[in-house]
């Protein structure tokens, strides 16, 4: 069965961390470009991160929303099937549902499409994970 699978979500204190994960079962991770994506109710869903597949380099191409600069960190553990983010200093505007997506994409289309908040070009979606960041 192929998913997508986002854990590490959570209640924390403004300045405080956390680490997200997302999980691949059912296909290669290695081979997709992954998002993440914030959601919050009543707006559209932002990307806010994401990272490039490791074919035929040695290193990945990283992206951060603007909004965020500093404050995250991905990473990828293809050996895992795995890409985390890192958030640190969250503030109560970071909360909202966070979702991690996969796409075979191009490092260099990959930053537009998740600008765009991933419409139809992510080929899997996980289910999100909460985060809350209280005052």
């Amino acid at each position: 069965q192929v998913q997508l699978v986002e854990s590490g979500g959570g209640l924390v204190r403004s300045g405080g961390s956390l680490t997200l994960s997302c999980v691949a079962s059912g296909f290669h991770l290695d081979l997709y470009a992954v998002g993440w994506f914030r959601q919050v109710p009543g707006k559209e869903r932002e990307g806010i991160s994401c990272i490039s597949n490791m074919t035929g380099s040695t290193d990945a191409t990283k992206w951060y929303a603007e909004s965020f600069q500093g404050r995250l960190a991905i990473a990828r553990n293809d050996a895992e099937n795995t890409v985390y983010l890192q958030m640190d200093n969250l503030k109560p505007e970071d909360t909202g549902i966070y979702y991690c997506a996969a796409g075979r994409l191009s490092a260099t289309i990959m930053i537009p499409v998740t600008m765009g908040g991933g419409k139809y070009a992510m080929d899997y979606w996980g289910n999100g994970t909460s985060v809350t960041v209280s005052s």
